[in-house]
């Protein structure tokens, strides 16, 4: 007689695409609004950051599915701060560093602009992908950029929508890299060399 066996749904994957965990599949919750950074998307970011990524300190701002916090790691970063205020995608994102058994990950349930209004922490890499359509995207940065949370040579990824066009920068900060994919722009920051 054949065994029985009783197969978890898929639901949500993402792809971890590059590292230690190349080809591993992760599962997140369904929450409204939460889109994973597209494996092409990721790939090229990564490709940018490929230079400074291995030691890296990185704080996943808006994680959502941590994608781009599990790849970091998955790249060899040193640590990665996940920020997120979905209490679903929380546990998840705990549940799947637990089933990585990676330690350098530390997931905050909280609201990423309160995070900011606090005692800041110094990052090499920030990830900085808000939800679309709610103004999330500027306050973040005059913060991240003014209230001692980065790094001297830090990066910036920004993703935001198309219809919004590039990202307008606090002054002394300039995009190194810029491209469009589907629905997005995408691009890298880092203070100006003239700043």
């Amino acid at each position: 007689m054949a065994k029985r066996t009783t197969k978890r749904p898929a639901g949500n994957q993402l792809r971890i695409i590059g590292g230690e965990w190349r080809g591993r599949k992760l599962g997140f919750p369904d929450v409204d609004g939460l889109r994973p950074t597209t494996d092409r998307v990721r790939e090229t970011l990564f490709n940018w950051l490929a230079p400074v990524i291995h030691g890296a300190r990185c704080l996943d701002l808006f994680a959502g599915s941590g994608a781009l916090g599990l790849e970091a790691l998955s790249r060899g970063a040193a640590a990665v701060t996940f920020i997120e205020r979905e209490r679903q995608a929380v546990e998840s994102l705990r549940a799947n560093l637990a089933l990585l058994q990676d330690q350098r990950g530390s997931v905050l349930h909280l609201d990423a602009l309160s995070y900011l209004a606090g005692e800041p922490h110094t990052f090499d890499i920030v990830f900085l992908d808000p939800p679309f359509r709610q103004s999330l995207l500027q306050p973040a940065l005059e913060r991240l950029c003014r209230d001692g949370w980065l790094a001297t040579d830090a990066r910036i990824y920004i993703e935001v929508e198309l219809e919004l066009g590039e990202p307008h920068l606090p002054d002394g900060w300039e995009l190194t890299r810029s491209k469009k994919a589907g629905q997005v722009i995408y691009a890298l920051a880092r203070r100006s060399v003239s700043a």
